[in-house]
């Protein structure tokens, strides 16, 4: 007997009925980035290896130790090799396309989304895997269009916190049941501030890296920055006595920030400023944050990230364009919403489970034709519906129909000549003759 052929470790199958949370998760999502005037992008999952190299940084992690790269051979004398990757990240691939079909010439700002699965040949834990997906934003512009404007990023913000509401995924705070989520919120400066402080984060690490976890001790030859994103416990004694971010803004930077939270306020928006989070890749400049939750993920509770990155579209040979956007995490988010419903369950003793209308149970095969006509009509009225098979047993049908719906509809011969079927309705127990020009009523009415 051959051996079975499983899923690559690090990936894995979406199976009904977790893929109707996935399908709530991004249709909320379209439904809110339209209202705040993004437009849907959908860029290649294989870019050329260099895109990511000069955008994300050779030095980051991404770059030199999780892409999927390999060389796509020439097929023709005509040809030359190219070094592809699939792409790790989306941003560097959005501002690709922006500058290709030189969006910046129209002087509007471009508001950009995607929904797609990305991919990095990292060790799999809980919420990550080596094929993932993000959902995410990007503003970029000229800058004549507004798009170095802190209420840009603000209005991210904003929109994120909105996101979050509407998925169902409350603030953290006391009075909160359930554990919410928070938004951190820091400011890296600008492009001349982050070589002061880069500079001074190295001299500062020379005399205690050797004290650190050897990811941390390469970290700060490297790239210093992504050792104060570093969870290793024995580090934090270290990692906290470092220098502040803060310290080395100018007067532009810190303005800009001081704009940013004033937004916020205005707005209601919550956030913990964290002088810590400065975020590793090369193009981040001014304005990051991280939406935490606390439930679901585990020690790593980062829901989602992002941050302003004004240089980005130079580094790749384009117009200046300064720019913010963010990714989120869908299959940690995915997580985050399935505790969340679990913690619901324990306190309130039961689930909001999301069944089908009906589930139409003829009595004998006889009936399966009548069944199936009667399952287009309600379908036709916008009713989910599920149909059974004659030979099955009464009592399979009704554990099938309990299982998956909130109704069985029982179809014998007497109910096709009189046109009217009979009804159970599962959480009630209440059952009666219900004609079948009623019966969109009386289903719907069952929700």
């Amino acid at each position: 007997m051959a051996s079975i052929v499983k899923a690559i470790r690090g990936t894995r199958d979406l199976l009904p009925p977790e893929t109707a949370l996935w399908n709530r998760v991004e249709s909320t999502a379209r439904k809110v980035f339209a209202r705040y005037n993004f437009g849907e992008i959908r860029t290649p999952v294989l870019e050329a290896t260099e895109l990511f190299a000069r955008g994300v940084g050779e030095e980051t992690d991404i770059v030199s130790k999780e892409m999927y790269t390999w060389e796509d051979r020439a097929r023709a004398a005509s040809e030359k090799a190219q070094s592809l990757t699939l792409r790790p990240e989306n941003t560097a691939g959005v501002v690709r396309a922006y500058i290709e079909h030189k969006l910046g010439d129209t002087g509007q700002l471009q508001k950009l989304y995607y929904i797609g699965p990305q991919f990095r040949r990292e060790r799999p834990q809980k919420g990550r895997y080596r094929q993932f997906f993000q959902i995410g934003a990007e503003v970029i512009g000229p800058a004549t269009s507004g798009s170095e404007s802190p209420l840009r990023d603000a209005e991210i913000l904003e929109m994120l916190a909105t996101l979050l509401d509407e998925l169902g995924i409350p603030r953290a705070s006391a009075e909160n049941e359930y554990k919410g989520w928070r938004l951190l919120l820091n400011s890296v400066g600008s492009s001349t501030d982050r070589p002061r402080y880069v500079a001074a984060l190295r001299e500062a690490l020379l005399p205690v890296k050797d004290q650190m976890c050897p990811d941390n001790q390469r970290r700060a030859e490297t790239n210093p920055l992504r050792v104060l994103d570093s969870k290793d416990e024995a580090d934090q004694e270290i990692i906290n006595a470092l220098p502040k971010i803060a310290d080395y803004l100018d007067e532009a930077s810190t303005q800009h920030f001081n704009e940013v939270k004033a937004a916020l306020d205005a707005c209601g928006v919550p956030y913990t400023v964290n002088p810590r989070l400065v975020r590793g890749l090369d193009y981040y400049t001014r304005t990051t944050f991280e939406f935490t939750v606390d439930l679901g993920l585990g020690t790593q509770n980062a829901l989602l990230g992002g941050g302003r990155y004004d240089g980005l579209s130079e580094m790749l040979g384009g117009p200046k364009a300064p720019g913010i956007g963010f990714a989120i995490g869908e299959d940690r988010l995915i997580l985050t919403l399935q505790a969340l419903e679990e913690a619901r369950v324990a306190a309130e003793g039961e689930a909001d489970m999301a069944k089908i209308d009906a589930y139409i149970a003829p009595l004998s095969p006889a009936q399966n034709a009548a069944a199936l006509a009667l399952a287009r009509t309600l379908r036709a009225g916008g009713l989910s519906v599920e149909v059974g098979d004659g030979t099955f047993r009464l009592k399979k049908s009704f554990d099938a129909a309990d299982r998956v719906a909130r109704s069985i509809v029982i179809l014998g011969e007497d109910e096709v000549n009189a046109k009217s079927a009979t009804v159970k309705t599962f959480k009630t127990g209440d059952q009666a003759k219900v004609a079948f020009e009623d019966l969109p009523q009386a289903l719907s009415g069952q929700a």
